[in-house]
């Protein structure tokens, strides 16, 4: 399937969640076999050319993306969370939201010295979620292989905010 067409599994949802914006619903792509696999084989080109070993899911659709990338690659998946969500040790990251401060974490065992991972997520929009998950990454000692998203946001410069790694999205607005 080509990438037209699963965008074309994306449905607009107007003034959701406030008036004002144009929401990108993915649940019409996820319930399509055909378009969720190809997605799925998209996402793991990237993996395949930034030689990504592990893949790091965002909390929380990044998590069916990365689950089924995971699987299909048989790698190693690794959950990113809002801060009291995982239940063993974590290392925590604080990031600036538009109006005020939020954190995130990963379990301390997920990320190993000089180990590549991709980062996924089904959006990028201003990139703040993802660049603090790869400084939670570098903190650690790990290494960003790339940045992967299904849908990309251009009109936000997520990619200006994230420059010091790789970005790969299979969708752009």
């Amino acid at each position: 399937m080509m990438l037209k067409d699963v965008q074309a599994l994306i449905r607009d949802v107007p003034d959701f969640p406030q008036p004002g914006i144009l929401f990108k619903d993915i649940t019409p792509l996820l319930a399509d076999p055909d378009g969720f696999a190809a997605v799925i084989d998209h996402l793991a080109d990237i993996a395949r050319s930034h030689s990504a070993e592990e893949i790091l899911g965002i909390e929380s659709r990044g998590f069916i993306f990365g689950a089924a990338l995971a699987s299909h690659m048989k790698l190693p998946l690794h959950l990113v969370r809002k801060k009291g969500k995982l239940p063993c040790a974590t290392a925590s990251v604080e990031y600036e939201l538009e109006y005020g401060v939020d954190h995130l974490e990963v379990h301390t065992d997920a990320i190993t010295r000089g180990t590549r991972y991709l980062i996924v997520d089904d959006l990028v929009a201003t990139g703040g979620t993802a660049e603090a998950t790869g400084k939670l990454v570098n903190q650690q000692g790990g290494h960003v292989a790339a940045y992967a998203f299904v849908i990309e946001l251009s009109f936000l410069n997520a990619r200006e905010r994230l420059s010091e790694w790789p970005v790969e999205s299979l969708i752009r607005y």
